[in-house]
């Protein structure tokens, strides 16, 4: 087997059939919650998806106090929102439930995706590189599950509320299809997931000599174009959804300059010490 060969020894397609098996056995556990996450049809469409869709949201609520509190406009006020979902093809719900049972074990079995990940990788990294990255599943789960809760209740709540009431006539009213309602939540929920995983590519890339510190400080005006036009992608053309999107990649953009600093003082000091190593021999 490929497993019990010295990593030195093994070829490349040994190391194709490794990262099969890490493949399938990652595939199989994103099956496995899909399978739990389609039985519990009820709690995932009538409490997930269908929640931003209900005035008493909790995004709404908040909203609404924080607008009344301002002196603003109360449009996060409404007590329902004047649009409805419908299926307009015949597998269209069986469709949508499929789909979202599978999003949602992709989801749910993040951290167990990228402990086989980690599995595949971790034999080439030295003792010390396995050392100093051995939070990495802990962080990069707690960051992806952070982006998606944020995409959930800011970003979703927000473009529901924009999209689904916008008209360009009374006469036009809002029949939203039901595909198109789940993809606008999934879409915001997985882009938040995986932009929220930022400090953890930093911190890769820094690794192999791709980015500096003093790189991302002096491209801090263009990441700050990007991250706006990130920020209108995923979310309703309004200014304060945009913004509300644009503070948290902001502070990741600058977390992830203390890591690259941080990488690059521990590369140093290693370095120094295997120096003064073998001054010493």
């Amino acid at each position: 087997m490929a497993k019990k060969k010295n990593q030195e020894e093994m070829s490349f397609l040994d190391h194709l059939e490794e990262l099969r098996w890490h493949l399938i056995r990652a595939t199989l556990a994103v099956v496995v919650v899909g399978v739990i996450a389609f039985f519990a049809k009820g709690f995932i469409f009538d409490t997930i998806i269908l929640g931003p869709k209900k005035a008493d949201f909790i995004t709404y609520e908040f909203f609404c106090e924080m607008s009344k509190k301002l002196g603003m406009d109360d449009s996060f006020c409404n007590q329902e929102l004047p649009f409805q979902i419908q299926s307009r093809t015949m597998a269209g719900q069986f469709s949508a439930h499929i789909w979202t049972s599978i999003w949602a074990g992709f989801i749910l079995a993040f951290p167990y995706v990228l402990y086989e990940f980690w599995k595949f990788i971790s034999p080439g990294l030295y003792e010390k590189e396995r050392k100093n990255a051995r939070g990495f599943i802990f962080i990069a789960s707690f960051l992806f599950f952070l982006g998606v809760l944020f995409g959930y209740y800011m970003i979703s709540p927000l473009s529901i509320n924009f999209l689904a009431t916008y008209q360009v006539s009374q006469e036009v009213h809002n029949d939203i299809d039901l595909s198109s309602y789940i993809s606008t939540i999934r879409s915001s929920v997985i882009s938040c997931g995986l932009i929220f995983e930022l400090p953890i590519l930093i911190f890769f890339l820094t690794k192999v000599g791709l980015v500096t510190p003093d790189f991302l400080r002096k491209q801090r005006k263009v990441s700050l174009v990007i991250v706006l036009i990130l920020a209108a992608v995923i979310t309703p053309p309004d200014v304060a959804s945009q913004i509300v999107v644009s503070i948290p990649i902001l502070i990741l953009y600058e977390m992830s300059i203390l890591i690259s600093s941080y990488v690059l003082k521990k590369q140093a000091k290693r370095e120094k010490e295997e120096q003064e190593a073998l001054r010493k021999m």
